[in-house]
């Protein structure tokens, strides 16, 4: 044994958890057995073949960091979803995010941006085919051959731009061999039940088919007190059958479809934190977050309900006497309970959540000889529209609200003439005492005005509602040649064609139903408007957020070349040029300001008349052609690409060096009123990662251990932030730089270690100057933070001399005319608040020489230096089984594995607020295997600590009290399973 194999075996202690393992080329034939993936010697190690290279190579022979789970592996692990998966990864993490949607991040890089528009960092593969929008994460895995995830930029050699990496799914195919089956219950906690299945069966020699499927129903993970009912459960199924047709060796097609379908109670979020603001000018409080529920007073519904807003919008202090509270008065939420515990709510809306997906693909291999043909092609559709509570809390009950009660007393003279009683009749049909009516969340812009009611209830139901239809067509082809000599290639290229509709976000509670009602009820009586008119004019009495259409187009062609200088040395050059053009018709429908004059009016509508004919009230014929939707088209180029020298100082020792750029297109914002200045696109990010790296067999072949060192420069980073009720996305550079190890150690034949470390650094490289939304105040202490009670939003009054006296005196003086207060203290920052009016205030300001600035959405602060979002610094894992033999030939495996994932930050802003801790995962199994391993019995435990640990975060709108959505690991787990396959 040298000194070098020494230090080697050496490391693996100092490393922790996780394999790279895998099988065969999915397109070309496979004639016996002995050729169809992961073999394993007498070391007990797995030699394993992968295609992450679009051709069969042994893992240990790729210069490339790529991990890869067999079918066998990733039972072994207890790899069942993407969240179990990220645990195993070095350098990769994953969350759910709050529109239904989830995030892989690799490297530091992840999917920041929000939005339709925005690509995926990650590219997701099928076998080979891009899905840009999949509800394959909310599936369980079953019957796949291997998952194969590339650390780094790529796109020379896959469909899709990436720069982070791909994750490829392979299905297994059907096996010409014989009839095949295989099946699986399991029964564990939370009356969880699981079936998965799998049939095999050759129709000759040459054509074979494969189906396979698996059913999971289980109750809730949370506990709902307000209803004592399980929450969060799930209720789905998935089937995909597989027909192959091989007539020679040279030649295979393989015709796959696929099918989701979920039904259930799932919650898109597991907890809402906060740290209660008593002041309602931020709803939370930026220092720290707690399970307290958020002042309800800093709410729009709150706000454009209040006494205070109604006298000061209609210019009548009678007005006020229709508010629903006062802004400085008890908010809803005073009495709520947010009970403390992770998986327990009080909620009055329990969540609904529906999902189905579809893929049919046709992959086509033709070998030529010296020249193969892979076509890859295929069509996929998903749906999803669910629901949840929207602040996770019950509000105080309608019944004796003042306000309503005054309402209904108004509207009582004068019949049907009366400008309240149309509001009367649609909230409270059975007057003051209730119930009160309230919109449902619908394409019916009308809602409760217009018969569209959820139904009718004591308390409003705060609620949100996410929904989008998804479709695409793709078609991919590559050549490869097979030449003697130092020279070959790869030419491909790719056409992608997605489009998405009806893509909507609404918000919905009682207190918009009635501003969208009281108001120009309010404007009909004092004679501004026609009492002939219906009663909702100023767009839907609920928030929506409606993408129409979203369109994207996008073709790339690209190409390797491979220089084999003798059997050691080898180079590989590569070049991509992509193309994506896209399209977005959207909407921003509620109470929106659309040009300063008329705050009342709906984003797109120029004036009331304008206004009128987009809530379609035909007002005056004579306005056709008005559009209350924006549209907006973008394009964008680049040329990509890679260089990589690997050599193999001996069979078993590689190393490399790589150069890659990578690049994902731009998008386009969701409308915004004008009144907030955001661009219309944001630009494409750049990635130049610089790469070096070492695969080794050591040992006689008892262990595997792979280095990879790295370097990015990132240009263009595509940043979200929340402005009024919706995402906008920014451009920040940054630097990251990372180590990774991944270990396989076999000492005897039945005892397998599997470990893997990394660290990851990240940082914003540039001054960029942003708002945080959390303090609109930038940590100073001489601002007065304003809630704004035209729209919720807040900013900030900055004294130009510097002092805070100037700046509390002068809101203090504007607000007094308004007959508002002064600033007050906010408890966890160091500065004041006050209700006012952030336009106004700004015009009286420079009107009168004061010598302050008022700064919408707050003060910016510098985030250069900071770390990246959802980039923890170090990560690690590792895993054991022993396989006993018994008698009769059974085999008895224990196995047991710990993953930790280091701490990170959930938002960019590196606040204490958005510090996530790192989190440790234990999982472990006993399995009883049958002889020759036609059954099995097998004992489990997954997160044996019940760890609840938080994955990511989001900050809601200022609007909504700036309260945090949490998504969490789950919970522990355990049961038993059976099964058998021959």
């Amino acid at each position: 044994m040298t000194k070098f194999d020494l230090l080697a075996a050496s490391a693996i202690a100092l490393l922790s958890a996780s394999p790279a393992l895998a099988q065969t080329d999915p397109a070309a034939p496979q004639d016996t057995a002995a050729d169809t993936g992961a073999q394993q010697d007498a070391s007990g190690i797995q030699d394993i073949v992968v295609t992450a290279q679009r051709t069969s190579q042994r893992l240990q022979d790729v210069p490339i960091a790529v991990s890869a789970f067999t079918a066998e592996n990733l039972e072994r692990q207890q790899i069942v979803n993407s969240s179990s998966l990220q645990q195993s990864l070095p350098n990769v993490s994953y969350t759910k995010t709050n529109f239904t949607g989830s995030s892989f991040t690799i490297r530091g890089i992840g999917d920041l941006c929000t939005g339709t528009a925005c690509d995926q960092a990650t590219a997701i593969h099928v076998n080979d085919m891009p899905l840009v929008s999949t509800r394959l994460f909310e599936s369980e895995f079953f019957d796949l051959e291997r998952v194969e995830v590339l650390r780094g930029p790529q796109g020379t050699l896959f469909g899709r731009n990436a720069t982070s990496g791909v994750i490829n799914f392979i299905t297994a195919k059907p096996d010409f061999s014989g009839f095949h089956a295989s099946g699986e219950f399991e029964y564990g906690n939370y009356d969880s039940k699981k079936v998965k299945g799998m049939i095999n069966l050759p129709v000759g020699d040459t054509l074979g088919v494969r189906v396979a499927g698996v059913y999971l129903n289980r109750d809730g993970y949370t506990k709902n007190l307000y209803d004592n009912s399980r929450i969060d459960g799930r209720d789905l199924y998935s089937v995909r059958g597989t027909l192959s047709w091989e007539p020679t060796s040279d030649t295979r097609l393989d015709l796959i479809a696929y099918y989701f379908h979920e039904k259930d109670d799932r919650s898109r979020i597991q907890k809402q934190l906060c740290h209660r603001d008593p002041t309602g000018i931020l709803g939370c409080l930026p220092d720290r977050v707690g399970t307290d529920v958020a002042n309800g007073n800093s709410t729009l519904a709150a706000i454009q309900t209040s006494s205070e807003f109604l006298a000061i919008a209609t210019g009548s202090p009678a007005a006020a006497a229709f508010g629903l509270q006062s802004i400085y008065g008890a908010d809803v939420f005073s009495d709520a309970v947010n009970p403390k515990g992770m998986r327990t709510v009080n909620i009055d809306y329990n969540p609904t959540y529906f999902a189905k997906e579809e893929q049919y693909q046709a992959k086509f291999y033709q070998n030529f000889g010296n020249i193969a043909l892979n076509v890859t092609g295929g069509y996929a559709a998903n749906s999803v529209e669910s629901t949840t509570d929207y602040i996770q809390s019950v509000q105080r009950s309608l019944v004796g609200n003042q306000g309503l009660t005054n309402l209904y007393g108004a509207s009582l003279p004068g019949g049907a003439a009366n400008p309240f009683a149309p509001i009367v009749a649609a909230l409270m049909p059975n007057g003051p005492g209730g119930p009160f009516c309230q919109s449902a969340a619908s394409p019916n812009d009308g809602g409760v005005y217009s018969g569209a009611s959820v139904g009718c209830y004591n308390q409003s139901l705060d609620f949100d509602l996410s929904n989008a239809h998804y479709r695409q067509w793709s078609a991919e082809a590559h050549i490869d040649s097979s030449f003697d000599g130092m020279f070959n290639f790869l030419l491909g290229g790719i056409y992608l064609d997605e489009k998405v509709r009806d893509n909507s976000y609404y918000v919905n509670s009682f207190g918009l139903d009635y501003a969208a009602g009281i108001l120009p009820a309010l404007a009909r009586a004092g004679g501004a408007i026609p009492a002939a008119l219906p009663p909702i004019l100023f767009g839907t009495p609920f928030y929506r957020n409606d993408e129409d259409t979203f369109r994207l187009k996008s073709y790339g062609i690209f190409g390797e070349a491979y220089f084999d200088f003798n059997d050691k040395l080898k180079l590989t050059l590569g070049l991509r040029y992509n193309h994506d053009d896209k399209y977005l018709k959207a909407r921003t429908t509620y109470l929106v300001d659309s040009n300063g004059e008329n705050p009342l009016l709906p984003y797109g509508a120029a004036d009331l008349e304008d206004a009128l004919n987009y809530a379609g009230l035909d007002y005056d014929a004579s306005a056709t052609g008005i559009q209350p939707y924006a549209e907006h088209d973008v394009a964008f180029k680049r040329l990509t690409g890679r260089a990589v020298l690997d050599y193999k100082i001996t069979p078993d020792n590689l190393i490399y060096m790589s150069y890659s750029r990578g690049y994902k297109s731009g998008g386009i914002n969701p409308p915004l009123s004008p009144v907030f200045a955001v661009p219309i696109a944001f630009e494409p990010e750049k990635v130049d990662a610089f790469e070096i790296g070492s695969k080794n067999t050591f040992l006689n072949g008892t262990l595997q251990l792979n280095l990879t060192g790295f370097y990015y420069k990132y240009d263009n980073l595509q940043l979200a932030r929340i402005v009024a009720r919706t995402a906008v996305n920014d451009n920040v550079s940054a630097d990251i730089y990372g180590f990774e190890a991944e270990a396989v150690m076999s000492p005897v034949p039945n005892f397998v270690v599997n470990a893997n470390f990394s660290y990851l650094h990240s940082k914003v490289s540039q001054d960029k100057y942003l708002a945080n939304p959390r303090d609109p105040s930038g940590g100073r202490d001489d601002t007065v933070i304003i809630k704004d009670i035209t729209n919720a939003s807040n900013c900030a009054v900055v004294p130009l001399a510097g002092g805070a006296a100037t700046s509390n005196g002068f809101v203090t003086a504007f607000n007094a005319a308004l007959g508002l207060a002064g600033p007050t203290p906010i408890p966890g920052t160091n500065t004041t608040g006050a209700y006012s009016v952030c336009g106004s205030l700004g015009d009286f300001a420079e009107a009168n020489g004061v010598p302050v600035e008022v700064m919408g959405g707050g003060v910016p602060v510098n985030i250069r230096g900071n770390q990246l979002p959802q980039a923890p610094e170090y990560k690690f894992a590792i895993g054991a089984q022993y396989t006993i033999d018994i008698a009769n030939g059974m085999t008895l495996v224990p196995r047991a594995d710990l993953n930790y994932t280091g701490n990170s930050y959930a938002g960019i802003f590196n606040n204490d607020i958005d510090r996530l801790p790192g989190y440790e995962v234990v999982n472990a199994q006993l399995q009883l295997n049958g002889a020759n391993d036609t059954w099995y019995a097998r004992a489990f435990v997954q997160n044996l600590t019940k760890n609840n640990a938080i994955t990511g975060q989001y900050v809601t709108d200022q609007s909504s009290g700036l309260f945090t959505n949490a998504f969490t690991i789950e919970p522990r787990r355990y049961g038993v399973a059976v099964g058998f396959k021959f």
